[in-house]
């Protein structure tokens, strides 16, 4: 039986991808589990795998081309296979549709682009625009479990666009209780999932979770090339700045942020890392390692801020998970920390590093990058000595570290020359109130400027 293979959700917010290379030509044989195809999702390079054996006999889209979650993008069935019924519907599905003459609708009402559509939602088909940030993310894990449920069943039978079968209910309390509905079998007429099904899925272990991203630059960055012919050059949105785009649009808008700033003494961390360098390349650490240890043992005593903001409730964490922004060519992504405060600063400083390369080179899995529940962005290494970062919704705040910098202070009443460091806070007020941000500013300043405490 052939087997249909579609454009999958590959991260929890995608709703297209571009298809950066095939892996397998028309006639090759393939394997269940085999590369077929590298995609660009909204967040890194990852591979599409065969879910059915057979020959590639048709390949749909081509390299470069964008294409919408669930759409069919190649077919993969017997050498011997009439597969001619299955083309030729994709074909006329994709191909543009002859205008009818009409009354122009408003602009709310028109179309979209089939280049930019997703397959029909409708909760989704509301309007974008008009939905809470963290219900549009709510939306996208839903659509994320929905395809990657299709993807470990071997749905190559399934038609593009299938949803998981649920009742309001069950989708509202699975989103409560942190419960991937893809993992859930349905009990409800004709396998919906229904509330008892979410309530006892929530007794069981959950498959690693997935939750939003954000920004920190943690070394120099490649260059986009950029030509310098003609009097000017456009260059088409990646996926990852299409995602971008939507986020910041999404938090510097409705999140009513307010911001705190401090100047912080790191001489004593400057020393440290001197000595730790003095004994061996494994004790190496960078002011940014320090930061983020810092970062996650304030948290950890300050869970007030240590939350994300749910439009309904606030959810607070027990488990600190700090969100590292890296700049990457086409924008910025967040790999995450898990149990940062858990960790010492020799293993953040092996993660960190490892985790950077990593979005670099477009290689971060989905789990790699979602999860956090605050976020640092550095731009210290660039030469800036304060700036305010943008809060990426759910999270509560994002703290912004500039450079060190040697300053004249007065210590002890006369004047002497320190290692200083200005970090600014970005807060919602609608979780944290000022008082609290600073108060948890006075923890890092104390664990900054005493580093040992870090040391345990």
């Amino acid at each position: 039986m052939a087997t249909k293979v579609v454009m999958e959700a590959l991260s929890p917010t995608m709703e297209e991808g571009r298809l950066v290379k095939w892996t397998k030509n028309e006639g090759d044989a393939v394997k269940s589990g085999e590369i077929l195809a590298e995609i660009e999702t909204d967040k890194a390079v990852m591979e599409l795998v065969a879910r059915g054996d057979g020959v590639l006999r048709k390949r749909l889209i081509n390299e470069g081309d964008t294409a919408p979650v669930g759409q069919l993008i190649a077919i993969v069935a017997a050498a011997d296979e009439n597969i001619d019924e299955l083309a030729g519907g994709a074909a006329d599905a994709q191909a543009p549709k002859a205008e009818e003459p009409k009354a122009e609708a408003p602009a709310q009402e028109r179309p979209r682009d089939a280049r930019t559509s997703v397959p029909e939602d409708p909760a989704h088909s509301q309007g974008e625009a008009s939905t809470p940030p963290q219900e549009r993310d709510r939306r996208g894990h839903e659509r994320f479990a929905t395809a990657s449920q299709g993807a470990a069943l071997g749905a190559g039978d399934a038609e593009p666009g299938d949803r998981v079968r649920s009742s309001p209910l069950a989708r509202k309390l699975a989103s409560d209780r942190g419960v991937e509905l893809g993992t859930v079998q349905g009990s409800g007429p004709g396998g919906r999932i229904v509330k008892r099904d979410i309530e006892q899925a929530a007794t069981r272990p959950q498959l690693g979770a997935a939750a939003p991203v954000a920004q920190r630059a943690a070394a120099p960055v490649a260059e986009r090339r950029i030509s310098t012919e003609g009097d000017y050059q456009d260059i088409p949105l990646t996926q990852i700045r299409k995602t971008i785009v939507r986020r910041l649009a999404e938090s510097i808008g409705p999140v009513p942020t307010f911001y705190l700033t401090a100047e912080l003494d790191v001489e004593r961390v400057a020393e440290m890392r001197e000595a730790m360098i003095e004994l061996g390349d494994q004790y190496k650490v960078s002011f940014n390692d320090i930061v983020l240890k810092a970062v996650a043992t304030a948290l950890q005593q300050h869970p007030e801020v240590n939350a994300h903001w749910l439009g309904d409730k606030m959810r607070y964490f027990n488990r600190v998970h700090v969100g590292m922004a890296v700049a990457v060519e086409d924008g910025l992504i967040t790999p995450v920390i898990f149990d940062a405060d858990r960790k010492g600063l020799a293993d953040i400083s092996r993660e960190a590093r490892e985790l950077a390369k990593r979005a670099r080179d477009r290689k971060l899995k989905p789990e790699e990058y979602t999860g956090a529940t605050f976020s640092v962005s550095n731009l210290g290494m660039f030469g800036i000595d304060h700036f305010t970062a943008i809060i990426n919704p759910p999270e509560a705040g994002i703290l912004a570290v500039g450079s060190v910098e040697e300053r004249v202070v007065a210590v002890d009443g006369a004047q002497a020359i320190r290692k200083r460091m200005n970090v600014t806070m970005s807060c919602d007020h609608r979780v944290i109130d000022g008082a609290t941000g600073a108060k948890f500013l006075q923890t890092l300043r104390r664990l900054i400027e005493n580093p040992l405490m870090l040391v345990y």
